[in-house]
């Protein structure tokens, strides 16, 4: 962030332009974390106004400064949350001191994360922009080629995704060789030239499938796209060191003869494969309704992973992303998480293995993760694959504990 000078905010008193509190994460297990997230709520933290901070600095127990980003979640130009991450050994409890300040600060750090939007353009400029909507009488093709990359786009330094601006709202994967960001340079439309410069490329074809942890409805025992409404957008909300995030919302949503709000909002964090997904729903008896995830099955050498006692599905195979390049085939790896708090029941079909969900107080929340073969030092084979993923539960299952100190 640039560092607006305000030599009379400067010469006030610190206690007059900031506030200060502790942060302590727990790590329950007897495993080493890295890169845990740590989100912390601004509003009920200060007892100011939120709208008097335009920085905060995160100083880790060694004393040096943490990355750490504000993130205005709902557009009111006041910041809600405040997010970084820490390794977190093992049966510790670490303490992080956190100032808050009225001034913007001149401290930067290298994003580890990114989220973008950019429109179609002619003359192929391609400008970014921050949301979109459109009416739902348009054609899905036109939403989904107005946008450069066809929607909103994110990743960390391990993996990409996007999710596709038109009625089916499908997640789409991308791989890397090594750590790095590049959509914003490749934008999921990889040359060959990007490939063989170690730039990754889109690594799924979803078709008719659930592809990786999209949501979808349920209905008569299938999937359903989200047909049938009044208006459709994306949004990117924050787009930081280390974190971002992308909103889709629907509105009425014509679904099962109900009439139906959502968002949905898709949060990656730095050093991490795996994305968390909240989707809020609102209408009447939304909790009384279907709806549903899962993984696709790959069209090559398919493995799949369904445990009958949690939410954990995943899959293992090859596929060819691009129909015009049959001869770049990709090996990958998909997985959902859904805590039993939201999962109804299991099911498998032609294409997928799914989780079948109900709303709790209209919200449904769950994890998805990707991986792709051509990681160097990465997953070979099925079995490497879903061990992580039943590894990566656990955690999810045992997450380090935040407590705020005023």
């Amino acid at each position: 962030m640039k560092k607006i000078l305000l030599s009379l905010i400067a010469l006030l008193p610190l206690a007059a332009t900031g506030q200060t509190f502790r942060v302590t994460v727990t790590n329950p297990s007897d495993t080493d974390r890295k890169d845990v997230p740590v989100v912390v709520d601004l509003h009920k933290t200060l007892k100011k106004k939120t709208s008097n901070v335009l920085s905060a600095e995160v100083i880790a127990p060694s004393g040096s400064s943490l990355p750490s980003q504000l993130d205005d979640l709902d557009g009111d130009l006041i910041p809600d949350e405040l997010a970084f991450v820490a390794d977190i050994p093992a049966r510790s409890t670490l303490s992080f001191r956190v100032q808050c300040s009225a001034v913007l600060s001149q401290s930067s750090f290298p994003p580890r994360t990114a989220a973008f939007m950019k429109v179609w353009d002619r003359k192929y400029r391609y400008p970014y922009i921050n949301s979109i909507e459109y009416q739902g009488r348009n054609e899905p093709l036109a939403t989904y080629d107005a946008i450069y990359g066809h929607g909103a786009q994110w990743e960390s330094e391990l993996v990409g995704f996007r999710v596709y601006m038109d009625h089916r709202q499908s997640i789409d994967i991308y791989g890397k060789p090594s750590p790095q960001l590049v959509l914003d340079k490749t934008n999921f439309y990889s040359t060959r030239e990007d490939i063989a410069a170690g730039l990754g490329c889109d690594i799924l074809f979803a078709g008719p499938s659930v592809g990786a942890g999209s949501f979808r409805g349920y209905v008569d025992g299938q999937p359903t796209y989200v047909d049938s409404v009044e208006a459709r957008g994306q949004r990117v909300i924050a787009s930081g060191p280390v974190r971002a995030i992308v909103e889709v919302t629907d509105k009425n949503w014509f679904y099962a003869g109900h009439t139906l709000q959502m968002r949905q909002r898709y949060t990656i964090y730095a050093g991490h494969r795996d994305v968390e997904v909240d989707i809020q729903l609102s209408g009447s008896d939304v909790n009384g309704l279907a709806f549903c995830t899962g993984v696709q099955k790959l069209e090559l050498d398919n493995e799949g992973l369904m445990d009958p006692t949690n939410g954990l599905v995943g899959s293992w195979g090859r596929n060819v992303p691009d129909k015009a390049a049959e001869d770049l085939v990709e090996g990958v790896g998909l997985g959902v998480s859904v805590p039993a708090l939201y999962l109804t029941s299991k099911k498998e079909d032609a294409y997928n293995y799914l989780d079948i969900l109900h709303p709790v107080d209209g919200r449904i929340r769950y994890h998805l993760a990707i991986c792709a073969l051509m990681e160097l030092g990465g997953f070979k084979d099925a079995k490497s694959w879903f061990n992580w993923l039943h590894q990566w539960q656990a955690e999810l299952n045992q997450p380090c504990m935040v407590k705020v100190k005023r």
